[in-house]
């Protein structure tokens, strides 16, 4: 903007002295050209033209190029793209008395304000919070193994009161078989109280009332989508079944998809082929109305706790990219899963707490619900990205694990 402001002031000043100069310039031209043109007549054009395009370079054009050059580098009137910030749109009506969210997201947001406080004294946070809201991955466990002091505080917490809910993007199983995890590693967790997003996905198209519709759902995932399908009475295909296809691409060769499809649901497919994607991209392109659903896009997940591995976002994004479409996105940041607790059990945001691995997920998910949020380092998240500069998302507080909590209970006794 200054460099387009001074470009426009050079531009105006040299205007006015341009002119001036170039006056008195070409009555002096004119005159002695005039006396000139006696004994040479072709020298009166040569000079003229001379003389225009001097001072025509040095009083206009010039200033004329560094005015463009100023909007063009400060960006007036120019579209740069989109910008790292988020580009969310959340839209919400009611359905059956519950809130129907929908998410089209294609990055995070967040907003920095000020140094993130560590932990110290977590009998405060203890005070004024009555659930717990954790993810499971990074948080509870790494792979198949348990973060060291997890039992012992979930067993703390409630023998406190505290009521405890695990919320977690993985969609490759059901709340079933999450329990029967909880247990194999020696935890203790019912059913109810586990949120996965196959669980959102099956929620969602229940409170949108998808089953009217008659339609079927394309899944592009694994057990957990289909298990929680089945409980609410949806039908589908895809999942399992199409694991190892491989569409007829010869010359003449097509893939003939379900015209009955009226939404696509892609969650975390360690199966996932070229079948899987054409199929999908067949059915949003061409079936009308029909729609796509994520139950998360996170860009990496913990299949085992020695490295991290492309997650459900590599598979959204393969959708994303041949059918130009904005997946509604079920699971963590969107509100899907807070609003079925709230309301569920009848609990106030302001007594909750989400505990998470993850900023652009469990930690603005608790940021953009009016939850309080605690970021742990057990996971994927390090002090110093949570630290950074470029991290415009905040939580509340950060600690290295949750066996943190211990604490208040060794300063009590």
């Amino acid at each position: 903007g200054l460099v387009a402001l001074r470009g426009f002031v050079c531009f105006v000043v040299k205007g006015f002295l341009g002119g001036a100069f170039g006056f008195i310039t070409y009555c002096s031209v004119f005159f002695g050209s005039f006396i000139y043109l006696r004994r040479r007549p072709r020298g009166f054009f040569s000079s003229f033209f001379l003389c225009f395009f001097f001072f025509s370079r040095c009083f206009c054009f010039e200033s004329v190029r560094r005015m463009v050059a100023g909007f063009v580098s400060s960006g007036i009137g120019i579209s740069k793209g989109p910008t790292r910030q988020v580009c969310a749109q959340k839209q919400k009506t009611s359905v059956v008395g519950v809130r129907r969210a929908e998410w089209k997201m294609t990055a995070t947001q967040g907003t920095q304000v000020g140094p993130v406080k560590k932990l110290n004294e977590p009998q405060k946070l203890l005070n004024k919070t009555n659930i717990f809201i954790f993810d499971c991955d990074g948080v509870i466990w790494r792979g198949d193994s348990v973060i060291e002091g997890v039992p012992e505080t979930l067993d703390y917490l409630r023998a406190l009161g505290k009521r405890l809910f695990f919320v977690t993007n993985n969609s490759t199983k059901s709340r079933a078989q999450y329990a029967k995890k909880f247990e194999s590693l020696g935890l203790n967790a019912e059913p109810e109280e586990i949120f996965s997003s196959s669980f959102a996905a099956a929620a969602y198209l229940e409170q949108t009332k998808f089953k009217e519709t008659g339609k079927k759902v394309y899944v592009i995932g694994e057990v957990g989508i289909e298990d929680e399908l089945k409980l609410v009475d949806i039908p589908f295909i895809g999942g399992e079944a199409d694991k190892g296809k491989t569409p007829n691409m010869k010359k003449g060769g097509f893939l003939e998809h379900d015209h009955d499809v009226g939404a696509v649901v892609v969650g975390f497919d360690r199966n996932i082929n070229y079948y899987k994607i054409q199929f999908a991209q067949l059915c949003i392109n061409e079936n009308e109305g029909c729609e796509f659903i994520a139950t998360n896009t996170d860009a990496v997940t913990h299949l085992t706790d020695a490295q991290e591995w492309a997650g459900n976002g590599s598979m959204v994004g393969a959708i994303k990219g041949c059918t130009g479409q904005e997946p509604t996105v079920v699971g963590k940041p969107s509100p899907l899963m807070i609003d079925y607790i709230v309301e569920k059990y009848d609990v106030s945001r302001d007594e909750v707490c989400m505990v998470g691995d993850r900023l652009d997920t469990d930690v603005l998910f608790g940021k953009n619900n009016g939850l309080a949020s605690l970021l742990v380092l057990s996971g994927v998240t390090t002090e110093e990205k949570l630290m950074s500069p470029e991290n415009k998302i905040q939580p509340d507080f950060y600690t290295e694990t949750i066996a943190k909590f211990l604490d208040s209970k060794a300063e009590l006794n």
